[in-house]
């Protein structure tokens, strides 16, 4: 199903944009990391250097996503096996951020969007993936 196949390239495209964006959280210095956290709902003072180097590892990881869901959007025959993995990776870390989220009160902002692009990304591409072999 061609519609399928779209559907499919398109949630790789966003799983690499989605996580492959904390690359900034690398390589930006802290001065600009500071507005954006902030801008992100955050009211916590960054200005622990152990909670920077948290930050960072997290940022570092997530890029490590980004570019395997990037690696299995540019050569799709060779990383197809990964494409579950990510999906069910996506979907765990969405079930962790709503229960999380829920049980610490956050507000929607930006907490639900997370949920969100990790559901929506991991869902689609177990959906997507499962049509195709039907098809």
């Amino acid at each position: 199903m061609k519609t399928a196949r779209k559907i499919h390239t398109l949630l790789l495209a966003t799983g690499a944009i989605g996580w492959g964006v904390a690359v900034l959280g690398v390589l930006l210095p802290w001065k600009a990391m500071t507005p954006m956290l902030q801008s992100m709902g955050t009211s916590y003072d960054f200005s622990d250097a152990q909670m920077q180097y948290w930050l960072r590892m997290a940022c570092g990881g997530w890029s490590i996503i980004g570019f395997l869901f990037m690696m299995a959007l540019l050569k799709p025959r060779q990383y197809s096996n990964l494409v579950p993995l990510l999906a069910w990776c996506s979907l765990f870390e969405g079930i962790v951020l709503l229960v999380h989220g829920l049980l610490s009160g956050l507000s929607l902002f930006p907490f639900a969007g997370d949920v969100l692009f990790c559901l929506v990304v991991g869902g689609g591409l177990l959906w997507t993936e499962s049509v195709s072999k039907r098809s």
